[in-house]
């Protein structure tokens, strides 16, 4: 389908095929980015459809991650009718957009979160992190954020019990252990995060250095089944299934939207400098008609 784009999310995963770097981000392109326009967090109305597609028709507003084909920072995109679902009506398009990536890493790297556990969200004053905070804080963990000193306060509003400065503290050195770590930013050796889990204790990271996911990827397990704990990575599964049941808390008012920032098609360069340099909090947008 041809997608005419009101708002699209910048995702950490823009800011890395754009610099190529980690080496993983590569996969887009080994010399320069697959796709010229990034962006994958795409809201918007349907513009014209192909033959083969039944689910939506031209007029109707969809929102998902275009992983695939990306071109989100333009007016108009293409994407397959499998990537994205109807937008809620109760979400505007730069609320919708901020979903589908962020919120299926949130729903499914909060998995196991319960009454009495004690969570610990690394990286988290991003998208994925305010989705996650408020998900395991529902499902009565108690949630520490780790983020720099400038993001504290945001990750308190969003329902943090404790939150820790990484420029000031190393959370893996501390005397608190963890029953789950959510780690968006790997970069520590497997051993260190295997000391900060409580007996029994779960590790998922799903973004970081090459160096500390090629670690827990090889000997992650090994380590942590040593000691009663279990150390991996999280692959997140993708798709409207995955991302639409958090939209429907944010429409029943369970979960919050934080929009930090947004910005103009003519300011991509800047809004991706601003995610990509660690000062978001919450989400930015890219908006095509502010």
């Amino acid at each position: 389908m041809l997608v005419e784009v009101e708002a699209t999310s910048i995702n950490l995963s823009d800011w890395e095929t754009l610099r190529g770097s980690p080496l993983y981000a590569r996969v887009w392109g080994l010399r320069t980015p697959r796709r010229p326009t990034l962006g994958s967090d795409i809201a918007g109305r349907v513009a014209a459809v192909g033959p083969g597609v039944t689910r939506v028709q031209p007029g109707d507003e969809v929102y998902g991650d275009n992983l695939g084909l990306k071109g989100g920072f333009a007016e108009y995109a293409v994407a397959p009718e499998a990537a994205l679902a109807h937008k809620p009506a109760g979400l505007t398009f730069a609320e919708a957009s901020t979903i589908p990536q962020a919120g299926a890493i949130a729903l499914q790297g909060t998995q196991g979160a319960a009454e009495g556990r004690r969570v610990l969200i690394n990286g988290a004053g991003g998208g994925s992190g305010m989705f996650a905070i408020q998900l395991a804080k529902r499902l009565g963990a108690h949630v520490t954020g780790v983020d720099n000193g400038a993001k504290l306060d945001h990750l308190r509003s969003m329902g943090a019990d404790e939150v820790i400065d990484y420029r000031r503290e190393d959370f893996t050195r501390g005397r608190a252990r963890y029953d789950l770590v959510l780690d968006l930013v790997a970069h520590r050796s497997v051993f260190d995060y295997r000391r900060a889990l409580a007996p029994g204790g779960r590790y998922r990271c799903v973004g970081g250095s090459v160096r500390a996911l090629l670690r827990v990827l090889t000997i992650g397990a090994a380590a942590g089944a040593l000691t009663g704990r279990r150390l991996g990575m999280l692959a997140v599964q993708e798709g409207p299934d995955h991302f639409q049941p958090l939209a429907d808390k944010c429409v029943a008012g369970e979960v919050s939207i934080r929009i930090d920032r947004t910005f103009t098609l003519d300011e991509v360069p800047e809004a991706l400098a601003y995610v990509g340099e660690g000062n978001a909090l919450g989400k930015v947008v890219v908006e095509a008609s502010p």
